[in-house]
């Protein structure tokens, strides 16, 4: 068995790297832009000032997020000068020529590219015939020119880096001024195109790219590709709206879904194994088909439904008030002695935990009936029968245990629900949990919270696979995994 638990697990590290690929590209492709809300800060009436302010928080916004790159293959090392310029002129065209829409992306395009368009525009700078598209490409060229500082968004800094961040603000200090507008004298012109003309020709060889680097480039310098480099260091990056660690964050908020969630799949099986055993052994009874009928009415009831209704019913005075609103404890928690915290937290969650139990109730007391019956009917148990066995020692010792199979697969779906399965249900309740946390994140577009959330359901679900394989060994000796 152990060799076999060793395969799975080295099974599960290209299974998960799917997972991550499938899940980061849906969500890179998902309509919406992560920090809009920058650029939307101001009014209609802002300066430009003001405006070129939030285009520049919005630029590092991205640069910090590496939402600047390409999302999973990088070919900007062979950008054409004719690229660059189509999307300069489309910039600065009239708004019967060019819609706003295409002015935009134009903008967000240039902005993007950073230093893979330094060769393009130094040479539209030098050498195109249209004034306005060089004095664009200058202005383009002041921003795109400007290097990362090392460590920039946290981290200690070496005395070495230090240094080396000081000499790359000197150079982006200097080539911030390097600008002219379309209407400067000639001359300012002519400076300003020598200044980039000696620039380049003194830092080309950054763009001189062999072979090999752009290998690296085009696989590596991706945003997929970046994540997965700090997700190897058990990384997943920081939050887009509050700049903390998406991990801290999730590990802050586990012990609401895991106390929710964990008590509820617990309770399920306490209640439903039996619950199908008796109805097993009740077959086409009177009692059987009631708690059938029964449970596919609960089955067909929806979540939310039933959270608003208890809801409504029991914490709100029409006509009971039996339960707290929402919320996961009192606000006096501290006062509490450790039995009278728990009572508390069992009193906010007692509702929480019906709406999040009553479904799988009702199915998986049905696979436990289904599972019995086939059992059942087997040679080995009318072999047990004529033995003189008593009925609940052929039922419960003979029968049960091979008739949990279907049960125990089910293991496998139901451990993700500690992490993201109540997400209805926390809302409604207003609980601080996993589910909200991911709720309001896909709001925000948040996406490392997001990704950090699902990946970490994916190895739930992994691992709730594991154990579901290796419980039927547990429950039924003819199966082994030597």
């Amino acid at each position: 068995m152990g060799l076999y638990i060793i395969k799975r697990i080295l099974l599960m590290v290209p299974t998960f790297f799917a997972i991550s690929f499938i899940v980061f590209i849906i969500l890179n492709l998902a309509p919406g832009n992560p920090g809009a809300e920058i650029l939307g800060a101001g009014d209609g009436g802002q300066s430009a000032q003001l405006a070129g302010q939030q285009q520049e928080s919005y630029r590092l916004f991205k640069e910090q997020f590496n939402l600047d790159k390409p999302i999973l293959l990088n070919t900007r090392f062979a950008m054409s000068t004719r690229t660059v310029r189509k999307n300069l002129t489309q910039i600065i065209a009239s708004g019967d020529e060019v819609s706003a829409k295409d002015k935009i992306a134009a903008q967000e395009n240039i902005v993007d590219w950073g230093h893979y368009s330094i060769p393009a525009l130094v040479e539209i700078v030098g050498t195109d015939p249209d004034r306005s598209i060089r004095a664009l490409a200058a202005q383009s060229l002041a921003l795109n020119a400007q290097r990362r500082l090392m460590k920039q968004y946290g981290g200690k800094l070496t005395a070495e880096e230090r240094d080396q961040n000081r000499q790359i603000s000197e150079e982006n200090e200097l080539v911030r001024s390097w600008v002219y507008g379309k209407d400067s004298a000639a001359d300012v012109e002519a400076d300003v195109q020598r200044k980039w003309a000696a620039w380049f020709t003194e830092h080309g060889d950054r763009w001189d790219w062999s072979v090999g680097d752009k290998a690296a480039i085009f696989f590596f310098d991706t945003r997929f590709s970046k994540y997965w480099g700090n997700l190897a260091r058990l990384d997943f990056g920081i939050s887009h709206t509050d700049k903390r660690p998406v991990l801290d964050k999730v590990l802050s908020k586990l012990k609401y879904s895991i106390t929710l969630s964990f008590t509820s799949v617990i309770l399920i099986y306490l209640l439903s194994v039996p619950l199908g055993i008796w109805s097993a052994v009740k077959q086409n009874t009177l009692p059987d088909r009631v708690l059938t009928v029964v449970l596919f009415m609960l089955y067909s009831l929806p979540s939310f439904f039933v959270g608003v209704f208890l809801l409504n019913l029991l914490t709100r005075g029409t006509p009971y008030q039996a339960f707290p609103t929402t919320g996961f404890s009192s606000l006096n928690t501290s006062q509490m002695t450790g039995l009278e915290y728990l009572g508390d937290v069992m009193w906010h969650v007692f509702l929480p935990i019906v709406c999040l139990s009553y479904a799988g109730l009702a199915v998986l007391s049905r696979y436990a009936r289904t599972g019995l019956l086939d059992v059942i009917r087997s040679d080995y148990i009318r072999t047990a029968r004529a033995k003189g066995l008593p009925e609940w020692v052929v039922i419960i010792k003979h029968a049960a245990r091979n008739g949990m199979i279907p049960i125990l697969t089910l293991l496998a779906s139901l451990l993700p629900t500690l992490i993201g399965g109540s997400v209805v249900i926390e809302v409604i309740f207003g609980i601080p949990g996993m589910g909200l946390y991911v709720f309001e994140s896909i709001g925000l577009r948040d996406y490392n919270a997001v990704m950090a959330v699902l990946l970490i359901s994916s190895v739930l679900t992994l691992i709730g696979m594991l154990l579901s394989d290796l419980s039927y060994a547990l429950v039924d000796p003819r199966i082994t995994f030597d």
